[in-house]
């Protein structure tokens, strides 16, 4: 009867379901006046954990189609039989937030999953160490790098007492403290901990592990920074040759690692070659994850930078401005990426 008066319509398939916003709130104050409020909110938070993946790339699709009824999860207050349920909810949420991201709610949601892991399961529970890396990740990609290495260095100790020096989650979290000192120009600090990790990385699990390939990446990335350009470039060709094979050329770690190939060669004034790479990342990345996605718009500054090494001054005038603009929106006034950005854009008006 309902559909019959469109109060609730189905997608194509018959899986999905839209009801309109005055059955929601009389469905509601039933539940509420027949006192079953609580069973139902039980019941949608665990067949929401049930159904909701974690943040990885190939689970995107499926993330994307529910994570609306994750951000209505976020209001709740479980009762204590389904908190850890509620906070593995949260945890995956916030992941598939922080890719995208929407650091803010990413933030949001794995700061209460992870009050609610440390209180239940105690700070050095599996569970609440890979919350706290979360939440520490999303801390470094909101420009907090003095707090996120507080949490890095706190769960690497905890995971080297309890795992060992050379386990996998032991070297993943010495690999984040390492971007924390690259994102400080702790350069030094940063590539010493990078080789340690890509060395045992590749005895334990193999050279083409996406995860050595992240860390060969970060390490060519010190490089550069420090300008060692050959040996950066040899590597970002290296990781990027073998991630076009294994992921896919237009997989976000490719595309990533193409525009770090691309700011090498723009540091080595090879400005035709970087332009080339960079408008292929950002339409990329455009069309994956969305114009004002902070990966979108980091590759968007640098062909910016690009065009105005190439005397385009225009193009680069309004590109840069449009990206100083997402990025206040985006990431916020404070954060050092809009800081730079807004920078230059005032630089090159007074030019």
């Amino acid at each position: 009867m309902l559909r019959d008066y469109c109060l609730i319509t189905a997608d194509d398939t018959g899986d999905e379901f839209e009801m309109h916003g005055l059955i929601q709130l009389s469905t509601r104050r039933w539940l509420k006046a027949s006192g079953q409020q609580d069973t139902f909110k039980r019941q949608y938070i665990e067949r929401m954990a049930a159904l909701f993946p974690t943040g990885k790339y190939e689970n995107w699709a499926t993330c994307r189609g529910l994570f609306a009824h994750v951000q209505v999860a976020l209001g709740y207050q479980p009762g204590e039989d389904v908190a850890e349920i509620w906070a593995a909810l949260l945890h995956n949420g916030g992941w598939y937030a922080w890719s995208q991201g929407r650091y803010e709610v990413a933030q949001q949601m794995v700061g209460k999953a992870r009050k609610v892991r440390q209180k239940r399961l105690g700070r050095e529970d599996n569970a609440t160490l890979a919350t706290t890396s979360m939440f520490a990740l999303i801390l470094k990609d909101r420009g907090q790098w003095g707090e996120a290495e507080k949490l890095f260095v706190q769960v690497m100790e905890t995971y080297k007492t309890k795992l060992g020096a050379d386990h996998p989650d032991t070297l993943t979290s010495m690999a984040n403290l390492a971007l924390t000192y690259s994102n400080q120009g702790r350069w030094e600090e940063a590539e010493k901990l990078f080789v340690q990790v890509i060395e045992t990385r590749k005895t334990k699990l193999g050279a083409d592990r996406p995860s050595t390939l992240t860390s060969m990446a970060n390490l060519a990335s010190t490089y550069r920074n420090q300008g060692w350009w050959e040996e950066a470039e040899k590597l970002f060709v290296q990781v990027m040759e073998t991630r076009k094979t294994k992921l896919g050329d237009d997989h976000p770690d490719t595309l990533t690692s193409m525009g770090n190939l691309a700011s090498t060669f723009w540091n080595q004034g090879r400005w035709e070659e970087a332009e080339k790479l960079f408008v292929r990342v950002m339409e990329t990345f455009k069309t994956k994850l969305g114009a004002d996605h902070p990966d979108t718009l980091t590759s968007m500054n640098n062909l910016a930078f690009t065009w105005k090494s190439q005397g385009r001054y225009q193009e680069a005038l309004a590109l840069m401005e449009y990206c100083a603009q997402a990025r206040q929106r985006v990431i916020g006034t404070k954060h050092p990426y809009t800081l730079s950005s807004l920078a230059a854009l005032e630089q090159w008006r007074s030019e």
